[in-house]
């Protein structure tokens, strides 16, 4: 093992725990990256028993890395990422794995290919739980933070994915449910 470039692939991963999202926690503070992506890894964990010809595993593996290029570009959010960012992000990725041990470096650049095919059941599983992590981390932020497109935003990320599963799909549901709930219970409370 080269521990330097062991190290210096932590140190870089460390950003991400420094990196804001756009989102806030429920108490008003800027989502680091690391926060959203450990909730997300924690979502399918506890969606294993529901989906049981997905390999969790994978799609753990999956969360905890996919937004590696943000220690280095940042958020950037979705309604605002253009193709150009993108690419920019998938270099970040390139370089940021080239500090790791080949077959490391191997296994996650396997890994992010499938993810950017989508093509698996585990590839799709990542892609759902990623955009609903973001919606649900907004229903729990305090409304005053939210911008004025995110209320339809709420209403409609994620929910073509989600469909790909119809447990994902009751999920995405069940979200909507609340998010209507905290549009409402603002209205009620500026008096609309």
């Amino acid at each position: 093992m080269n521990w330097s470039g062991f190290l210096d692939f932590l140190a870089l991963a460390e950003r991400l725990k420094c990196a804001t999202r756009h989102c806030t926690n429920s108490q008003g503070d800027p989502e680091s990256v690391a926060e959203h992506s450990w909730r997300a890894a924690l979502m399918a964990l506890c969606l294993e028993q529901e989906l049981p010809g997905v390999e969790m595993d994978r799609v753990i593996r999956m969360l905890l890395i996919h937004d590696l290029g943000e220690a280095v570009t940042g958020d950037i959010p979705t309604f605002r990422k253009s193709k150009q960012d993108e690419a920019v992000e998938d270099q970040a990725v390139e370089n940021i794995l080239s500090t790791l041990p080949v077959a490391t470096r191997q296994e996650f650049a396997g890994l992010f290919a499938e993810m950017n095919a989508l093509e698996t059941p585990e590839a799709r599983l990542y892609k759902v739980i990623d955009k609903l992590e973001a919606v649900i981390q907004h229903n729990e932020s305090p409304i005053s933070t939210w911008e004025p497109l995110e209320y339809d935003l709420q209403r409609t990320y994620g929910q073509r994915e989600a469909q790909w599963f119809p447990q994902t799909a009751a999920l995405r549901q069940e979200i909507l449910r609340r998010t209507e709930e905290k549009i409402a219970a603002e209205k009620t409370a500026l008096g609309v």
